[in-house]
């Protein structure tokens, strides 16, 4: 950890929530630190009200300055020094591994933590652990995505074009994103599109962005594939259809094509509910315009089905010729900070350093070249994180568990179940910097620094590599996450030398593995990030100026053609039926993140959303009994949780809505669903079915 900074001083650095990464100065120190916009492209010198208040979060009730460690399964958690907590954990684990072998031991990381800190618990878990079983919570939120789009492109970056280039579109389709609360700076480059009546959302429910829209569309729950096949399908049939961009740069369009023939618009209007006139509007819309773009997020990808939903919107895009033209595209866009990042280097089940496939031989070589091992001993394909999290504590299965930069007691789908699993296991290791539901549950827990404390750098959604610098010193007593990767490393038999504690550092060895990879980072350092470069992957030299923009000369193929995906609509993995009558689905509020550990902290957050609610369309509630600001019981095949209702008149009759951010007997994942994707082994998050019961309460 680099030394300490002045007592009051101005840095520049990024906000420590979403993806955008907006641009944001902190002035003071951490006792009395504030924030204030600066620019940025990304953000246009805006701030949400996360953003806003994110300085509250450096003296946030809670902060752990201590390690503890649960020395019993008997015992409660006792403070104790690094050293000790450090050595406990890392004897446990050779223990564990020297009884059960590597594969009971998995590591979980989080689309929050720094590139460099991303790297590095990779190299820990393959080379220091030697345990194939490590991934990230990214798994439960862009993993169908990013199969989506490299199976079409090669690559994946979720845009891989800048954001910027957004406000000169015409018309934009976004599915299943509402971006006017989740990222609000955001709307600012969709301004051209809401100005000209072209945004049109796909959103079961009504939402801040869907206001914007000139066009809203309202699939049931689990229908996105019908609707996306049906546009396709009009597109083709109305003489939409960019013939020669897709005779000349795409494949495999006639086996789709197969498929969506089948779904003409009255079809697809019996099926999801979308009338079929604004199914030709939304296509009209889209291939009139002179810049178009499709954009999807969590709405479409979270369902059993998610890598072929995504799959279905790409073949839209490529029908009408939007993906590598200039002016046109298709994107995805991720949510946590570091999602971009944190699915590229390594912390992936399948995955090593520089988007490579754990399985190919060339990618494996050369990583094993930069770690100094043999090739044979790097590790296969793992479990993914919810098959790592429902494994644990059982025979065959993991055994011990690092969890750094997140949540899953809150965050993973059927918590209940995954919290009883995690209470099962002989180790749990959790690296935070508050004390998380999770970290409740662990046998050491290990206090570490967070965004304004540490230097490391993060890619935004739009694939640039940005510096956060540090801007306050940390609390005493606490340590930086690659101090805690080294340390246990080290304890584990590894040279000092080769698990840097230098962010600069670890992000110059992070370079030498991603080259030659689809993410090659190899030409970006930080000090061409101090100097105010503006550099996005791929980056393959020191001279490189980055690329804004991707394949505008091709795509990433062998034979540099996009492809089409043969998908097909299927049903959810479970439907509503007579015990469970209802759609539910999930997302996020304006004033919360995630699982809320940083959110819930900071007053003015948490007084305005301070409960979990559910959103019911009054004549539903009536169905059920139910009164506005009343408690209700949500119940699934899986659990229930306690939440407030909220009368909202534009929710569907069968569906109902509650955020994820709240813990304990609020969690909306007690009831949702962990049916997992075939191909990306996403969740299913956006549709379970579930009952609705009143709940007799106490006055308040």
């Amino acid at each position: 950890m680099s030394g300490r900074v002045d007592a009051v001083t101005s840095t520049e650095t990024h906000c420590p929530y979403c993806a955008l990464q907006c641009g944001m100065v902190v002035d003071g120190d951490r006792h009395n630190a504030r924030v204030r916009p600066r620019a940025f492209p990304a953000s246009g010198g805006g701030l949400c009200q996360k953003g806003w208040t994110a300085a509250a979060v450096l003296t946030t009730p809670g902060r752990l300055t201590t390690p503890w460690v649960r020395a019993r399964a008997d015992a409660g958690q006792e403070p104790a020094g690094w050293d000790d907590a450090l050595d406990f954990a890392a004897g446990r684990l050779a223990a564990i591994r020297a009884e059960h072998g590597p594969g009971a031991i998995g590591v979980l990381g989080g689309g929050g933590l720094t590139n460099e800190k991303v790297y590095l618990l990779g190299k820990l878990a393959r080379v220091a652990l030697r345990t194939p079983h490590i991934d990230y919570n990214g798994r439960f939120c862009m993993s169908a995505a990013a199969a989506a789009t490299i199976r079409a492109f090669g690559a994946d970056r979720g845009l891989p074009f800048p954001l910027t280039d957004l406000a000169s579109a015409d018309a934009v389709l976004l599915v299943g994103a509402n971006v006017a609360v989740t990222m609000p700076p955001f709307v600012q480059h969709l301004r051209r599109a809401v100005d000209a009546g072209g945004l049109v959302v796909v959103d079961p429910r009504r939402s801040a962005t869907t206001q914007q829209a000139g066009l809203h569309l309202r699939p049931r729950p689990g229908t996105d594939l019908a609707l996306a096949s049906g546009l396709l399908h009009i597109a083709v049939a109305e003489g939409y259809l960019d013939e020669t961009y897709v005779r000349e740069r795409t494949s495999g369009f006639d086996q789709a094509w197969r498929i969506a023939a089948r779904w003409w618009p009255e079809r697809v209007e019996r099926v999801t509910g979308v009338a079929a006139a604004d199914q030709r509007l939304a296509v009209r819309l889209l291939a009139q315009a002179a810049n178009a773009y499709v954009l999807t997020a969590r709405g479409t990808e979270q369902h059993s089905n998610g890598t072929a939903m995504v799959s279905a919107w790409i073949n839209l895009a490529l029908a009408l010729g939007l993906p590598g033209t200039p002016g046109s595209g298709y994107g995805t866009i991720t949510g946590q900070g570091n999602g971009q990042g944190g699915r590229e280097h390594g912390q992936k089940a399948d995955q090593l350093p520089g988007y490579r496939k754990v399985d190919d031989p060339a990618g494996r070589r050369h990583v094993a070249e930069v770690w100094g091992i043999p090739e044979p001993e790097l590790p296969g394909k793992g479990r993914s994180a919810y098959e790592i999290l429902d494994a644990a504590g059982r025979p065959g299965g993991i055994r011990a568990l690092l969890v750094f930069g997140t949540n899953p007691v809150v965050s993973a789908p059927g918590a209940g179940r995954i919290t009883e699993r995690l209470a099962a296991l002989d180790l749990l290791v959790v690296a935070d910097f508050v004390g998380s539901e999770t970290a409740a549950l662990a046998d050491v827990v290990l206090p570490v620094t967070q965004w304004a404390e540490e230097t490391g750098t993060m890619t935004n959604l739009e694939g640039r590599v940005l510096l956060r610098q540090r801007a306050v010193d940390p609390p005493d007593g606490v340590r930086g996450d690659l101090d805690v990767i080294s340390g246990l490393a080290v304890r584990l038999g590894q040279a000092p030398g080769d698990y840097p504690t230098d962010a600069e550092a670890a992000f110059a060895e992070l370079g030498r593995a991603s080259a030659g990879g689809p993410a090659d980072y190899s030409g970006i350092s930080h000090q061409r990030l101090r100097a105010g470069e503006s550099l996005y992957w791929p980056c393959p030299a020191p001279g490189h100026p980055g690329t804004p923009r991707m394949f505008l000369d091709g795509f990433l193929h062998p034979d540099r053609r996009a492809r089409f995906a043969a998908v097909d609509h299927r049903e959810p993995a479970e439907v509503p039926g007579a015990r469970f009558p209802l759609w539910a689905t999930t997302g996020r509020l304006l004033q919360h993140y995630q699982t809320g550990t940083q959110t819930r902290r900071i007053a003015e957050l948490d007084d305005a959303e301070p409960e979990v609610f559910v959103e019911v369309h009054p004549d539903t509630a009536a169905r059920f009994g139910l009164a506005d600001d009343t408690l209700a019981t949500v119940t699934s095949a899986r659990g229930s949780t306690s939440a407030r209702v909220r009368f909202v008149p534009s929710m569907r009759l069968d569906t109902v809505f509650l955020p994820f951010h709240f813990p304990g007997a609020q969690r909306a994942n007690l009831i949702t669903n962990p049916a997992l994707d075939p191909t990306s082994h996403i969740p299913g998050f956006k549709a379970c079915a579930v009952r609705l019961d009143p709940v007799r309460e106490v006055a308040r």
